[in-house]
């Protein structure tokens, strides 16, 4: 019910009619956990990544290459069905994971490429609901580090705006919530980040971006959502807007920080009593958690670290009351240029 976290949330279920060309496409068509465990494993140890996302102050510097993989589990059994809090015996616990592969370049040292794409299966503990799994949505960011302003006795105040944007990989169905893998809509968002670095490690980190979403086709000529009939297979979609905070410690490779997080969209309807949500439910959350990021003590393998990220959803509107842990490795590698004889 809420992309990026536990909360019923939009990702992307991939249609078993869809075909990719290829030795690529039938890899993806046939992906199990096993063969995913296997990915992660190979790609934990290709060029990756410091501590660095869409919404943090933190930059790559030019021509480095970083990529790796995290996992996510996302589980709820209890929901919001507008601002009632219940639990639903067809469901049981819904379990959402998420495996990341992504990828960032420093293109200069103020100006970083970042790429992701997650592969995403769903599971319900009761019920016939049968779980969905596939390729979700590709997404790519621009960050630009605008402002640098070094405080002479405390640190460093940065700005970044950035632009960021998601396109759907695959034709998945959106129309099974809350057991799709997505919502097959096409965002793009501008984002601002405030940052401080302090000479002794103190982190302190703001965010912002204004989401404005594509309209979604669905398999059928009609719906009715928010005590409405729409005879249409188009389903325009509410904008959002989302911000988080965080502040702790960052330095010598160890960054360990809390957050908040909100999500607020921009219109659309509740879900029915005793109705599956639809896409353009109001999906709004309030989260709060921690993030660690550790460096990890091998010489061959300089520069390799461990994330681990835990939130709970602990407020919301048509969305699960979510617990979601993240873990990976990721590891960067910097290429630089030969020097002119």
């Amino acid at each position: 019910m809420s992309n990026g976290s536990p909360q019923m949330r939009p990702l992307a279920l991939s249609s078993q009619g869809n075909r990719l060309s290829g030795i690529a496409a039938k890899f993806l068509k046939h992906a199990t956990k096993s063969r995913l465990a296997a990915i992660f494993v190979f790609a934990v140890i290709l060029p990756g990544v410091r501590a660095q996302t869409i919404e943090d102050g933190i930059m790559i510097p030019k021509s480095a290459v970083c990529s790796g993989t995290l996992y996510t589990h996302d589980a709820w059994d209890h929901y919001w069905e507008g601002t009632y809090n219940r639990t639903n015996g067809n469901l049981g616990t819904v379990t959402t994971q998420t495996m990341d592969f992504t990828t960032n370049y420093g293109v200069f040292d103020r100006l970083n490429v970042i790429g992701t794409v997650p592969y995403v299966w769903t599971y319900a503990s009761q019920g016939v609901l049968h779980g969905q799994e596939g390729f979700q949505d590709l997404t790519l960011a621009v960050k630009y580090e605008l402002i640098r302003w070094p405080l002479k006795e405390f640190g460093t105040v940065r700005f970044f705006p950035v632009v960021f944007g998601s396109i759907p990989l695959t034709s998945y169905d959106p129309d099974f919530q809350p057991m799709s893998i997505g919502l097959h809509a096409k965002t793009i968002a501008p984002r601002a980040t405030l940052n401080f670095q302090g000479l002794g490690g103190l982190y302190v980190n703001g965010s912002a971006a204004y989401v404005f979403r594509g309209n979604v086709t669905l398999d059928r000529n009609y719906y009715y959502t928010d005590s409405q009939l729409f005879l249409s297979n188009q389903v325009a979609m509410p904008n959002q807007f989302d911000y988080v905070v965080s502040a702790g410690y960052r330095g010598h490779g160890v960054m360990l920080i809390g957050n908040f997080a909100q999500q607020q969209t921009r219109g659309g309807g509740d879900i029915r009593p005793q109705d599956l949500p639809f896409v353009s439910n109001r999906m709004n959350f309030s989260k709060a958690g921690a993030s660690a990021v550790l460096p990890v003590p091998l010489r061959l393998l300089h520069g390799l670290q461990y994330w681990f990220t835990y939130s709970n959803t602990f407020d919301g509107r048509n969305v699960g009351e979510s617990n979601t842990f993240t873990s990976g490795l990721m590891y960067q590698i910097q290429f630089h240029r030969r020097s002119a004889q």
